[in-house]
């Protein structure tokens, strides 16, 4: 999950990986499974993001440039993880806020493999009121539209 910037006609993914940068379309998508990718635009862009707007979620987003990746998912600056980068650019940088918010508590953690990971990082004190917004929220929030998928 990013929010694609062009640069001299050239596509780029702003991304929070490890570091928070931005990575070049193509590489981006190579990294995912088979290639396949969906691009989500705000339905009303055209009368929300003006340049000015644009320009303002540009400089929210260089905050976060060069920070590390938030294996924590901790709803703070320090470090950041993908759909966080994204919903707090929009938020900070155009006052739009996609997808609802939940706490860790509200996920199912149950299955084996999510129980693992989460005692690996949190062992016996899982933060289940921490803030987060998941990928999903965001990529089913009512303000996009799918634009592509392949």
């Amino acid at each position: 999950m990013g929010i694609v910037y062009l640069r001299d006609g050239t596509p780029f993914v702003f991304e929070a990986v490890q570091p928070v940068k931005l990575t070049p379309l193509a590489a981006w998508v190579e990294r995912g499974e088979k290639g396949r990718f969906v691009v989500k635009r705000l339905k009303d862009a055209d009368a929300r993001l003006t340049p000015a707007v644009l320009q303002k979620m540009r400089s929210v987003g260089e905050q976060f440039a060069g920070k590390s990746y938030d294996l924590y998912f901790e709803w703070s600056d320090d470090r950041i993880y993908c759909s966080e980068l994204v919903w707090k650019v929009f938020d900070r940088g155009a006052g739009i806020q996609l997808g609802e918010r939940q706490t860790m508590g509200d996920f199912d953690l149950s299955h084996p493999a999510v129980e693992a990971k989460i005692k690996e990082r949190f062992g016996d004190h899982v933060p289940l009121s921490e803030v987060v917004v998941s990928p999903v929220a965001i990529f089913s929030a009512r303000e996009l539209e799918t634009v592509y998928e392949n």
